[in-house]
């Protein structure tokens, strides 16, 4: 009975431990950026749809086999809230930095949100792995004001790192950095056309006032010569 008793002890610890075991959480890495001012003559820029590939789209933070399979972290390391929305955030505040404004928004965009330019960005890999390093590969397009494509491209990316779950996190992270860094360069020139077209507006002169007319002068036959203005 005593024995059954302190292995009844130690099993009721053990189960303790496992509950209580924390699970490491991660969240991508926004980088240093710096919101620039409203700008009244900024172009504006509509962000997405992001589309994700289906295997990112859930909490478990995957690493990629040396046989090039994906499994979740042995120590079932989870994404700290949704993925999609922390690599939406990322972008967001990347390209705000880099394009140096705040018009942009993220699709849909709210209601009387007219954007200059959009971009769509499908993001079919990242990820990586012990012995693997982080990996990006995505495709993007730009579609002006009418919804006519400007451009489009494919992209693979990679960054090394150190094998731990918190440097691949920080690779993907610098990924995500690089590929604003793209977009960015992408954009800028119809960002700055569109702010030079609205900076050589300017406003017709009003129509200057008539100066008053000087009335003909009119002869009035009488005794005298009198002349009426």
């Amino acid at each position: 009975m005593q024995r059954f008793t302190t292995i009844l002890l130690f099993a009721c610890v053990s189960l303790a431990g496992c509950v209580t075991q924390p699970v490491p959480m991660y969240r991508l890495d926004n980088g240093n950026v710096e919101m620039p001012a409203q700008a009244a003559d900024g172009a504006a820029i509509l962000l997405g749809p992001i589309e994700l590939a289906d295997y990112l789209r859930q909490d478990a933070l995957l690493q990629r086999q040396p046989d090039g399979s994906l499994a979740a972290n042995g120590q079932q390391a989870r994404w700290a809230g949704d993925l999609q929305g922390d690599i939406n955030q990322l972008l967001l505040r990347q390209l705000a930095s880099r394009l140096k404004t705040q018009s942009l928004e993220l699709s849909p965009g709210s209601n009387g949100f007219s954007p200059d330019v959009q971009i769509e960005l499908e993001i079919t890999r990242l990820d990586s792995g012990p012995q693997h390093p982080a990996v990006l590969e995505a495709h993007w397009r730009l579609l002006d004001k009418q919804g006519k494509r400007q451009g489009s491209r494919l992209v693979r990316l990679q960054e090394d790192h150190r094998g731990s779950a918190t440097d691949q996190v920080r690779a993907q992270s610098v990924l995500l950095h690089r590929l604003s860094g793209m977009l960015a360069s992408a954009v800028e020139p119809i960002v700055v056309a569109k702010t030079q077209a609205k900076r050589n507006i300017v406003k017709a002169p009003s129509k200057p006032a008539s100066p008053p007319t000087i009335p003909a002068v009119e002869p009035i036959r009488t005794e005298m010569e009198v002349f009426r203005f």
